[in-house]
């Protein structure tokens, strides 16, 4: 029990977590000015360690996820897209949830002409879920 509360520690404290952990908890979609702006260009991100916990089991999820998108005024900070990827390692959150979520915040911070999320969960009691999402710019 008391292995427990110490490893549990409140978002207002984070003078007591890693340097890792703080920097997950801090996480946000950090974005930079397109370089080529005004030339339709794809991004493809894979991010392949993509953990989440299942809202009715509590069992972990692995994912891979492939982001394609075509970039308008800025361009997403590839390691602030990795901590963000990260904060959802303890989320009790669904495959469908996730992969809706995650597209929404991308777009929201960068406001891509085009955007496609895919999720590739690893089969878990013989499940395999691929959830892909898309978003167009009007």
């Amino acid at each position: 029990m008391k292995d427990i509360a110490m490893t549990q520690v409140s978002k207002a404290d984070t003078s007591k977590m890693k340097y890792g952990e703080r920097e997950i908890e801090e996480g946000k979609l950090i974005t930079f000015p397109n370089p080529r702006t005004g030339r339709y260009y794809t991004i493809n991100i894979t991010l392949p360690e993509f953990t989440c916990k299942c809202p009715f089991s509590g069992y972990p999820d692995f994912a891979t996820l492939h982001l394609t998108y075509v970039p308008n005024e800025t361009v997403v900070e590839l390691k602030a897209i990795k901590l963000y990827i990260n904060s959802y390692r303890d989320r009790y959150i669904s495959h469908e949830e996730s992969i809706n979520q995650i597209l929404d915040d991308f777009v929201a911070a960068c406001d891509p002409l085009e955007a496609t999320l895919k999720g590739d969960f690893y089969p878990r009691g013989n499940v395999h879920t691929v959830v892909e999402v898309n978003h167009k710019k009007r």
